[in-house]
């Protein structure tokens, strides 16, 4: 599987079917995904088949049949196909257009889903299943990177793999089956699919998106798939009621899986009286209300940077495209910005997120009045190392988007650092310039109200440290920091814990300014040193 967030479009104008490709999405064994769009009518994800998949009449009528079993599916949850032509010039299957991120990707960026959300996703993916199998479709190859997020809904996606369940005519052995991680102990002994399978894969799904890992670990493919025949999986962590439900459905034997049906039925109550369904914030302000199930209305659809993927995913023998770029209304490739949140945090989790920030601010600010010089030097140095490691970190998970995870991909890493210590200089000095601007502007308000000079370099500091979190290139900076401040503000006992390091931090400063003044070496005694005195706001 590979995919672009910025790749090359095709030639304007070019249609296949009718339909106008717009941007090219995504790229997998099956074919290409192109956004795609009929005059005046809904864009929709264009897969265009590979010539090798179907090279003749056989194939040709294989694809036919699979299309026709496939079209039966009507589900909200599902990204249903819409149209397709095997027997064209250039055959193709569209489906609808789902413009959200993918479970890996969203997993990757944001974490783990919890609480109410996990139940509620769960339920849907279940669903989605039922109505799949509801047409005597097995879907064999359910996994993260096949679950688009639209809001905080699933949408199950790719049905490249998908068989009809009761026509053994379609199974040959041309089909490879699917992802290590995420198919059924049954396949990988060489039986043949049925609805358990897709339990099985259900569960492994669910217990990623709870756990933000792959049920059965990483490490090499025959690795992964020993530990899912013989049933050895790590679910440590994942709550109740999924953990008994997830549990069962992992059950190396098929036969003592719970169905489906009795899946949904045991989540319903759950999602259904737990689950709170509310608006995240969105790229598309207004997105259209046939994409939105009647249950999550109000739903926005949100677009953010595809980072990563799966590592249980990394070995994949046929791996249908999945659409993880984004367009405007004109239909131009764009992105959200990097910090996009999926949805509000919890106002608790908000006010301990801020507080926190306040005390590193303060704490930032009696340092610049202690050590000015020295601490403006590691302000803007630690600037330079986050945009470093955001760069290089943005590329590397480029890298993996683009043509997998490779056992080079940590030395690679490693040897791009220096290009990219060195990309990032020019925005560092563009952030640090304007900082310094707002601090030193800051610094001479102070002087004009005639502050002292303890607490004119504290108001400067301040606003130097705050310019470069919301200045221009900040998300460089905001990212990395808020990868630790975010899951501190979580935790009510983690968040106490660093906000006392940081008022730590600033008592010390203040017990230096006190004990032996502003220190302005290599400096001298300082533009400000005739005005030093001890403030009235900072105790004795």
């Amino acid at each position: 599987m590979t995919t672009s967030s910025a790749p090359s479009g095709p030639p304007p104008g070019l249609t296949v079917g009718g339909y106008e490709l717009l941007a090219r999405i995504g790229e997998g064994g099956m074919g290409v995904v192109h956004l795609a769009r009929q005059p005046g009518g809904e864009r929709v994800a264009l897969k265009v088949i590979r010539p090798h998949v179907v090279g003749d009449d056989e194939s040709r009528e294989r694809l036919a049949r699979e299309v026709k079993s496939l079209s039966r599916i009507r589900s909200d949850r599902v990204a249903a196909i819409v149209d397709a032509d095997p027997w064209g010039e250039i055959p193709f299957v569209a489906t609808r257009y789902v413009p959200g991120l993918s479970l890996t990707e969203h997993i990757s960026q944001y974490g783990p889903i919890t609480g109410a959300d996990l139940i509620w996703l769960a339920w849907c993916l279940a669903e989605a299943l039922s109505d799949v199998h509801a047409c005597g479709v097995l879907h064999r190859d359910v996994k993260p990177s096949n679950v688009l997020m639209e809001g905080r809904s699933p949408i199950l996606i790719d049905f490249g793999l998908a068989r009809v369940a009761d026509d053994p005519r379609l199974t040959h052995t041309g089909w490879l089956l699917g992802t290590p991680g995420y198919l059924a102990p049954e396949i990988l002994h060489g039986h043949d699919a049925t609805a358990a399978s897709d339990v099985h894969s259900w569960a492994a799904t669910v217990a990623y998106a709870g756990l933000g890992r792959s049920p059965f670990g990483t490490g090499p493919s025959m690795a992964i798939m020993d530990r899912v025949r013989r049933g050895e999986h790590d679910l440590h962590g994942l709550p109740e009621p999924l953990l008994a439900q997830v549990t069962a459905a992992l059950d190396p034997d098929p036969r003592l899986r719970p169905t489906l049906p009795a899946l949904v039925s045991a989540l319903r109550g759950h999602a259904e009286g737990t689950a709170v369904i509310s608006p995240v914030r969105a790229y598309d302000p207004d997105p259209p209300p046939e994409t939105m199930p009647p249950e999550t209305m109000p739903l926005a659809v949100y677009a953010a940077q595809p980072l990563g993927t799966d590592p249980a995913t990394a070995v994949t023998a046929v791996d249908p495209a999945e659409p993880t770029s984004f367009l405007d209304e004109e239909g131009h490739l764009d992105q959200a910005p990097p910090d996009l949140e999926p949805e509000k945090p919890k106002a608790g989790e908000r006010l301990r997120r801020g507080l926190l920030l306040l005390s590193g601010t303060l704490a930032i600010g009696l340092a610049t009045a202690a050590f000015p010089y020295p601490t403006t030097l590691v302000l803007i140095l630690a600037v330079w190392v986050l945009r470093s490691l955001s760069l290089t970190a943005s590329a590397a998970s480029e890298r993996r988007r683009l043509r997998g995870t490779r056992w080079h991909d940590p030395p690679l890493v490693l040897l791009s650092i220096p290009w990219h210590v060195l990309a990032a200089l020019a925005g560092t000095v563009m952030l640090v310039l304007w900082s310094l601007g707002i601090g030193l502007s800051a610094g001479l308000i102070g002087y004009a109200f005639s502050l002292d000079a303890i607490s004119t370099l504290v108001l400067g500091g301040a606003s130097f440290a705050v310019s470069l979190w919301l200045g221009p290139g900040g998300s460089r900076v905001r990212g990395p920091v808020r990868r630790l401040t975010d899951p501190l503000s979580r935790s009510l006992g983690s968040w106490l814990l660093g906000v006392l390091l940081l008022l730590a931090l600033a008592g010390s400063m203040a017990y230096l300014l006190r004990e032996v003044g502003i220190d302005w070496r290599p400096a001298g005694p300082g533009p400000l040193a005739a005005a030093q005195q001890w403030p009235e706001w900072l105790p004795r």
